[in-house]
């Protein structure tokens, strides 16, 4: 049974209410306490925030400054990549220009040695002599007195030399050879002639001819009888002991050879020339082309006259045959020799102005050929 004091019910609701207020004040205190410390973490955490956030919106604002001053310098590389670009393109076209413009001057340079060369060929072809001077039998006649220019000690020849004028005809090409002048003149007065060939009708062009430069000179030669001339003999001694045993070698009667006067030898070019003191055993020598010396070993070495040559009373001459007449631009409408006797039979009829022919030559497309003219009766040899 609850039991109950004595004391007065209003003073206990009083103490009640007093002992709960306490207590709601202190946890309201407690709360508050607690609530402040949460605002000011709260405040503390804000404030770091904004810190932060002033630090990031710095670096962002930095970040893009950075980001800004990149993409003006990647743009100004960019517009100094262009320009460079440009620059060696424009450099690279002019380099290619140069080059094409070098190798069309090198063209024309090669088109221009190729015609000088071909130039030269013809001009060496024109002053070139080919000949051999034929073996001839010398008849004696006497010999020098004193006082006169030979000494007995030379043999000496004078040989005049005279190249045949001559042309060269090309393919389509023919030469007549009229018997009179005046036929060939008048011609050569005409711009074309019409030949007929069977079907067909020729228009060839008559042409002056003007011949080749040519040449005619003497050849003053003078053998040594006393002197001979060897070569292809090596350094294999000393040079006063090789000039020794040449001297021996070339001394011998048994090999045909004679009293030595004089010995000179080239140990650089292992060539050299024996002066014998009497005559006629250079000359038997020299006939032989070789001889067998005795040096270190026995050596055959090679041996020849000694000569000195001179060219006199060189002259050049060119003229223009006056009875021969050059046909050009003939088509091979027929065989070679059916259309030589077609031209020489039209050529020949006074009633296309032709007359006597002495000589024809016609050559078809593809051929050529060296055509030689006869000083005196201007007869053509091909």
């Amino acid at each position: 049974m609850a039991e109950f004091s004595n004391s007065d019910p209003m003073e206990l609701c009083g103490t009640m209410g007093n002992g709960l207020e306490d207590s709601d004040i202190a946890e309201a205190r407690r709360e508050l306490n607690m609530w402040k410390e949460k605002v000011e973490k709260a405040d503390d955490v804000k404030a770091r925030l904004l810190l932060e956030k002033l630090e990031e919106d710095e670096a962002k604002v930095k970040a893009q400054k950075d980001t800004e001053k990149i993409i003006q310098k990647q743009e100004q590389c960019q517009r100094e990549f262009t320009d460079t670009l440009e620059g060696i393109q424009k450099d690279i076209r002019k380099l290619k220009k140069g080059n094409q413009d070098l190798k069309d001057i090198l063209k024309t340079c090669q088109a221009e040695l190729e015609c000088k060369k071909d130039e030269s060929i013809k001009l060496k072809q024109r002053f070139k002599i080919y000949a051999e001077i034929p073996d001839k039998k010398v008849k004696f006649t006497g010999v020098y007195r004193d006082g006169e220019e030979d000494s007995g000690l030379q043999i000496r020849g004078v040989y005049t030399i005279t190249q045949t004028p001559s042309i060269r005809l090309e393919g389509g090409q023919a030469l007549v050879t009229f018997e009179e002048e005046k036929v060939a003149s008048q011609i050569l007065r005409m711009a074309k002639c019409s030949v007929s060939c069977e079907k067909n009708r020729l228009d060839v062009k008559p042409k002056s001819l003007t011949l080749e430069p040519s040449v005619k000179f003497e050849i003053h030669l003078d053998v040594s009888k006393k002197e001979l001339r060897f070569s292809n003999v090596p350094p294999s001694l000393p040079e006063e002991r090789m000039m020794d045993r040449l001297e021996m070698s070339f001394s011998r009667p048994s090999r045909g050879g004679g009293e030595v006067e004089r010995v000179a030898y080239d140990k650089n070019t292992g060539t050299g020339q024996i002066t014998f003191l009497h005559t006629g055993v250079a000359e038997s020598l020299a006939l032989g082309q070789k001889y067998l010396v005795n040096l270190d070993r026995e050596l055959n070495v090679k041996v020849g006259p000694v000569h000195n040559y001179q060219l006199r009373k060189f002259q050049t001459f060119c003229g223009a045959p006056k009875r021969t007449i050059l046909l050009d631009n003939i088509e091979d409408v027929a065989d070679e020799e059916d259309l030589q006797d077609v031209l020489e039979i039209h050529f020949q009829k006074p009633s296309n102005y032709g007359g006597e022919i002495e000589y024809i030559k016609y050559i078809s497309t593809g051929k050529k050929l060296q055509a030689f003219f006869s000083e005196d009766t201007a007869e053509m040899e091909a």
